[in-house]
């Protein structure tokens, strides 16, 4: 009986075995067969992907999405440059100088397009200041209810240049469509995405892709926290909702690598919202201010100040009398915390700051001689292009160049070689005004006006006041990046 079960077990066992054998050299002797096993499979695992269907979503929000066309009038000038008599003896200068503000200028109008979604019944907008920046004429462009499309005229409520936001109005005689914001904070890399905009003018166009990443920055202002995704857009899609699949804006679309492909980049629902309803409350989006130089932290700079790890911001230099001083923060202190939520490095806290109103206190998380230390600081309010609130040459005062300027600090003296207290620093050029038709840029220093010294805001005001207008131009004096050079802009009545 034992020898009866032996054999049984054996018998059955065999076969078995054999088969496994006989699989496996199948497939070795036939790599054709296993590389289809392959492909089979493959095909399968690809066959349960399930992409959804955008059309609901597109018919449904496509609705309040507008295209926007723009027109300004610049004056082209003719004749020839006055650079060109530069470095000629004086006499031949001055003779040259007094044609100057009598050159001829030609109207010229100039027209873009960009993409706008509307937020409310009542007919606010959307877009990118980039889009009307400088315009004379904003018409948006409806979808009628008929299948035709109609035009209204904009008025611009309030732009934000540092985020690249403009809100915008038109009156319409029945309730608009409109889109919500959504919480791009919740949105998670990988989930479908939908870009409705006006590339290259060719009116509503869909694109769909997925959310690539979250919090990039490239180097286009100093709140940088892009979207970044792959569904295409181009120029045109500018000031575009980035939609999630609910139909909620967590994005607007705003910038492209131009040499690449599927990277595309919208301003994140979670800024936006909060400037709009300050464009909405105020026509102007205010900014706290603390007055420091910050630096993100490396891992050599961590070890250095015994961190335990290497995020924060760490303070440069403190300004003197601006709140941070007041507030008792030191150079080397490396900011940890503000209200509480984590900073990771200089951009963050940046942006946490900014975020607050002015005047308002905070609370912060500083680390100090290898410990933690918490901080009240009242902000103070940031002007346009980062630094305190500076001067700005006032229209009713003076014809309006188009500038913002404010006195250099010392280490900006120091760093421009010049002495304290000389010159005047730019620190905005509103696009379509004199300054910027001449090319004058922000960061350049202006040294004199008319060749007179300038040292302060009033004194500049005063010579474009006075001397200036008299003459007809202003000749200003500039340096940039070292160089100093001359900019002479006639203070024509089309300038004003």
């Amino acid at each position: 009986m034992a020898i009866m079960k032996k054999t049984v077990f054996v018998r059955l066992s065999i076969p078995l075995h054999q088969r496994r054998l006989h699989m496996l050299h199948t497939l070795k002797r036939w790599p054709l067969i296993a590389a289809m096993l392959v492909m089979a499979f493959a095909f399968s695992a690809q066959a349960e992907i399930v992409v959804p269907n955008f059309v609901p979503l597109v018919q449904s929000a496509g609705k309040a999405v507008v295209n926007i066309s723009t027109e300004k009038k610049v004056m082209q000038r003719g004749g020839l440059p006055s650079e060109m008599f530069r470095g000629l003896p004086p006499e031949f200068e001055r003779f040259f100088e007094q044609f100057e503000g009598q050159r001829s200028a030609r109207p010229r109008t100039q027209r873009s397009l960009g993409t706008g979604f509307i937020i409310s019944a009542d007919g606010y907008i959307v877009t990118n200041n980039h889009v009307v920046a400088g315009a004379d004429t904003v018409l948006v462009n409806l979808q009628g209810a008929n299948g035709k499309d109609h035009s209204l005229k904009a008025q611009v409520i309030g732009t934000d240049e540092e985020t690249d936001i403009a809100l915008l109005k038109v009156d319409s005689k029945t309730p608009l469509p409109f889109l919500a914001f959504g919480d791009s904070d919740k949105m998670e890399v990988g989930e479908w995405v939908l870009a409705i905009g006006n590339p290259f003018g060719l009116g509503h166009t869909v694109t769909a892709g997925i959310l690539s990443a979250k919090g990039r920055n490239i180097q286009s202002g100093p709140f940088d926290n892009f979207l970044q995704t792959d569904a295409s857009i181009n120029p045109g899609n500018s000031g575009g909702p980035l939609i999630n699949m609910e139909g909620k804006v967590i994005g607007i679309n705003t910038a492209i690598i131009a040499s690449g492909q599927g990277i595309g980049f919208a301003i994140p629902s979670s800024m936006a919202d909060r400037i709009v309803a300050q464009l909405k409350a105020n026509k102007k989006v205010t900014r706290g201010w603390i007055g420091v130089t910050i630096q993100d932290v490396d891992e050599n700079t961590a070890k250095a100040l015994g961190l335990p790890e290497a995020s924060g911001a760490l303070i440069g230099s403190v300004l003197p009398d601006e709140p941070a001083a007041k507030g008792g923060m030191k150079d080397g202190d490396v900011v940890l915390e503000v209200n509480g939520k984590k900073v990771d490095d200089s951009s963050a806290l940046l942006r946490a700051i900014a975020a607050e109103a002015p005047g308002s206190k905070v609370t912060m998380t500083v680390w100090r001689d290898g410990e933690r230390k918490t901080l009240t600081i009242q902000l103070g309010e940031r002007n346009l292009k980062g630094g305190k609130k500076g001067g700005q040459i006032e229209e009713e005062n003076a014809p309006a160049l188009g500038l913002s300027v404010r006195p250099l600090t010392k280490e900006e003296s120091r760093a421009a070689r010049l002495k304290p207290g000389t010159g005047l620093l730019v620190v905005g050029v509103e696009p379509g005004k004199l300054a910027a038709e001449s090319e004058i840029q922000e960061g350049d220093v202006i040294l004199s006006a008319n060749l007179k010294p300038v040292k302060s805001v009033d004194e500049f005001s005063k010579i474009i006041r006075e001397d200036a207008k008299k003459r007809g131009v202003v000749m200003l004096q500039l340096q940039r990046q070292g160089q100093t050079f001359f900019r002479s802009l006639p203070l024509t009545d089309n300038a004003k």
